[in-house]
């Protein structure tokens, strides 16, 4: 498997700084070639979101520099990749919180860590920052944890009554925030000829899956110049309908 890489970001209208924090690099392995992404969107008084979002994007990079070299020696499973990553959001939530409280504010970030392989993907979230299969259809991978997700789970709101509602941001958890916190995982099997994306909730309050799909289908993505100008058009169309948050994705072509 092969893979072409690309990300964009923009600090958005409305904020004087961008708290999101991105890193998506290819990495030869003992396995083959990999991709590790990772998307953090940080909040915090004092420009502080922005520490906590690199603070764990540096954290992901580390595992990737140190510990996957190590992992592919032998053939890993689910449960090695997910206790791996529970290990670092445990940590970076204490870390996080012992800093804020160090500059006597509160701070914390999301996260949405992707290792795509040639078989298989392995994704951690920890609140409203997603991950998205694009091949013939737009395909939600991650699920929001968030206080209107939760209640269209239960019942209590349908989807198209979360779009507006006000608490639409309102987080369960985030790493830095939460006194435990506790990643969901999620596996499958790579698509071939396909597209992965991550993106901050700043990337996609304004703009329809539909409008994802044109832009973003594999054919629409044959390389890196076309990947980052089609990015380019989404940010700028979130823009003109006046998103007022910073606006991050990141896009893996697969092939």
């Amino acid at each position: 498997m092969n893979y072409i890489i690309s990300a964009s970001t923009d600090v958005g209208i409305k904020k004087d700084t961008n708290q999101d924090s991105y890193f998506v690099q290819t990495v030869n392995t003992l396995q083959g070639k990999m991709v590790l992404a990772v998307l953090c969107d940080g909040m915090g008084g004092l420009a502080k979101g922005e520490v906590a979002s690199a603070s764990l994007v540096n954290a992901f990079q580390k595992w990737a520099r140190e510990q996957l070299p190590g992992l592919c020696a032998q053939p890993f499973t689910d449960a090695d990749i997910r206790r791996a990553w529970t290990e670092i959001a445990a940590e970076y939530n204490t870390k996080i919180k012992n800093y804020g409280k160090g500059y006597a504010v509160s701070m914390g970030t999301t996260v949405t860590a992707l290792l795509l392989t040639s078989e298989r993907y392995y994704i951690m979230n920890v609140g409203d920052t997603r991950a998205y299969e694009i091949g013939q259809q737009v395909k939600l991978l991650t699920k929001d944890q968030t206080v209107v997700a939760r209640e269209v789970e239960l019942g209590v709101l349908t989807e198209e009554q979360a779009k507006s509602d006000s608490r639409r941001s309102v987080l369960l958890q985030c790493i830095g925030a939460s006194e435990e916190v506790y990643p969901e995982f999620f596996f499958g099997e790579t698509l071939k000829d396909g597209v992965y994306m991550l993106c901050s909730d700043g990337f996609r309050h304004e703009i329809s899956e539909e409008e994802i799909f044109y832009a973003f289908h594999p054919g629409n993505m044959m390389n890196a110049e076309m990947m980052r100008a089609n990015e380019g058009k989404l940010i700028e169309l979130n823009k003109q309908r006046q998103e007022r948050d910073n606006i991050t994705v990141v896009t893996i072509r697969t092939f």
